[in-house]
């Protein structure tokens, strides 16, 4: 489990205990926690909240640990401040993506999609979009790896505001493992400023792939591709904020179902056309993560 503000934690049991293992290391602000699916002892932390609220921690880049969390090693990007993804290659362990929102109060830093090709040892920076926009999300065609959909996302806070969204900001699509981009447009939002996307593909049928934007002139809202992101659909209004949640949670068996994060966690079972509130009987407000058993999607963890 990744903690804002409280480092690291890991269960053996189901959730029943935790311990903390990320004590001693140089960010108790934890943006993302990855396990590797081709061995599940490596994991990769990206240090530093991935939101933009008034009280957000910064962190020191990625680390990587070999054995289940027992030791870590500093794997760079130490100037990205919040990182919001990391994923694995599940063809090649060494072939590591992470997505980094940059620095929240300045321009510049290691901002933007990073890939690396032998274990996190060296980055190249495959999307770079300007000092003021970074990479907030994407998402990784399970049956083509090479497809990457990644979502920039124009962001600057001050103490008297945040600008959280612009020009800058939309999807990107690379079809050859981060060597080309193109700009995915029709069918989004792309005459007015766009804030923070959230993505999620679905695992039981890829062509299936969720995202929900912040816009302007109600433009924003709940969108849908069927073609792996060649042409999107607005299929609802409804949004979250992006400066604390905009996450989006396919469900592992039901392509129809997606779970988004927000102060009371929303679902839909019908491809977002209709989105409820999940029901949060005897615990607090305020989701940011959700876990689900793919042996089991009617057990989860937020």
């Amino acid at each position: 489990v990744a903690v804002a503000s409280g480092n690291v934690w890991k269960t053996e049991n189901g959730g029943v205990t935790f311990r903390s293992i990320f004590d001693s290391y140089g960010s108790y602000s934890i943006g993302d926690v990855t396990l590797d699916p081709g061995n599940p002892h490596v994991v990769w932390v990206g240090t530093g909240e991935n939101n933009a609220q008034r009280s957000v921690a910064y962190g020191d880049g990625v680390y990587k640990s070999e054995d289940g969390g027992k030791s870590w090693t500093h794997m760079g990007l130490e100037n990205s401040e919040h990182i919001g993804k990391i994923l694995i290659d599940p063809r090649d362990s060494d072939v590591v993506w992470v997505a980094a929102q940059g620095p929240l109060w300045s321009a510049g830093g290691d901002r933007g999609l990073y890939k690396s090709t032998d274990g996190g040892e060296t980055w190249d920076r495959v999307l770079d979009i300007s000092r003021y926009t970074g990479v907030t999300d994407f998402v990784m065609d399970p049956r083509d790896p090479d497809v990457v959909i990644a979502a920039a996302w124009q962001r600057m806070r001050k103490v008297w505001t945040l600008v959280s969204g612009g020009p800058e900001s939309g999807l990107y699509r690379t079809t050859d493992g981060g060597q080309t981009w193109e700009e995915l447009t029709r069918g989004l939002p792309t005459s007015v400023d766009v804030g923070r996307y959230g993505l999620c593909q679905s695992p039981a049928d890829p062509d299936n792939i969720y995202a929900v934007v912040e816009a302007q002139y109600d433009a924003g809202g709940f969108y849908r591709s069927t073609d792996r992101g060649a042409s999107w659909s607005k299929v609802n209004d409804w949004t979250s904020r992006g400066n604390y949640y905009q996450e989006l949670i396919c469900d592992p068996v039901d392509p129809e179902r997606v779970f988004a994060m927000d102060t009371y966690t929303r679902i839909t079972t019908d491809g977002g056309r209709t989105i409820d509130r999940f029901p949060n009987p005897n615990r607090h407000v305020d989701d940011h993560a959700l876990w689900i058993d793919p042996d089991d999607t009617s057990h989860m963890i937020i």
